[in-house]
């Protein structure tokens, strides 16, 4: 046989992903839709989606995750199931196969660390912590509590009666849920790149305001982060919607809806007319009810109200 002769087979196998069988969870569907979108990104041609719990097939994947018992990047085993488990972040939040994987490959991912960190940060870490039991939030309201991504994911897991009567099997969910997991992903990765390329411009607009209370920026960048560090910023200036520019709040907190200054009480809920009329700004639009927005249909305008509310 000629030395240069490949084996087709082997030529065209796919990219094996293990994880465990039966109910899935989260952690278990993210760390796949991590890998999926990788090797798309690495382009491979097939990647398949193999759920075990037989070490015979776990041996034969080339990625392993939430499953095996085994913790080695350089082998591609992703497990913290094992008695030692997988380590933990410096804030106490232990590893569990998302953020394991996500450890591993986030950077290459998202096209840099810090991205990858922001991701972490965001998504990543949250379900990690419910994943190994550890509570990291709580409702302020009795019997009212937050619905997250991960309850989302949770959706679809079949009920006991669909497994009863036949309708959906849990490879079949795993299987729809993975789609839903992967595109979700794939949108925070795009968002936070884009996002952390506006940063700096937002950053620039900061540094060339000649009146720093309000600073004007030429798109809708994600702007919070960067403007909450400096202590002058009231009010931001941006397009929306091509002919509308928003003038937004600026506030210390994102969890929170308190300004650093509301506009002014007596725009509360003004719109159109009555609104111009009021302000003197002739395409004066809308101001919110809660005084955290006003809108007006050109730069110039929108820039009358922002002085108007200093």
């Amino acid at each position: 046989m000629s030395m240069w002769y490949i084996d087709p087979m082997k030529w065209f196998r796919p990219t094996r992903i293990a994880t465990h069988s039966g109910s899935f969870h989260p952690d278990d569907l993210l760390s796949v839709a991590t890998l999926r979108i990788l090797l798309k990104k690495r382009g491979a041609c097939r990647v398949k989606v193999v759920r075990t719990r037989e070490q015979a097939e776990i041996a034969k994947a080339d990625f392993v995750v939430d499953v095996g018992g085994e913790y080695d990047p350089a082998r591609r085993r992703f497990d913290h199931h094992q008695a030692s488990g997988a380590g933990a972040r410096a804030n106490g939040i232990p590893y569990a196969s998302f953020g394991l994987v996500w450890q591993t490959f986030g950077a290459e991912l998202c096209g840099s660390e810090k991205c990858a960190a922001a991701i972490d940060s965001e998504l990543v870490q949250l379900v990690d912590a419910v994943d190994n039991g550890v509570e990291i939030c709580s409702s302020v309201i009795q019997e009212v509590h937050p619905y997250t991504f991960g309850h989302a994911l949770s959706s679809f897991l079949p009920s006991w009666k669909e497994l009863a009567d036949g309708r959906v099997t849990a490879d079949q969910a795993f299987a729809k849920a993975l789609v839903f997991a992967e595109a979700v992903l794939a949108r925070e990765i795009a968002r936070t790149k884009d996002a952390e390329e506006g940063r700096v411009n937002v950053e620039k607009a900061y540094q060339a305001a000649p009146d720093k209370r309000v600073v004007v920026l030429d798109h809708s960048y994600v702007w919070g982060d960067v403007l909450r560090a400096y202590s002058e910023p009231l009010y931001v200036i941006y397009p929306q919607g091509g002919d509308k520019w928003h003038v937004k709040a600026v506030r210390n907190d994102p969890n929170s809806f308190k300004n650093r200054k509301d506009l002014p009480v007596a725009w509360a809920g003004k719109r159109d007319a009555e609104f111009a009329q009021l302000t003197g700004v002739s395409d004066a639009l809308f101001c919110h009810k809660n005084l955290f927005l006003a809108v007006a249909g050109s730069l110039e305008g929108a820039k009358k109200l922002a002085k108007l509310a200093i």
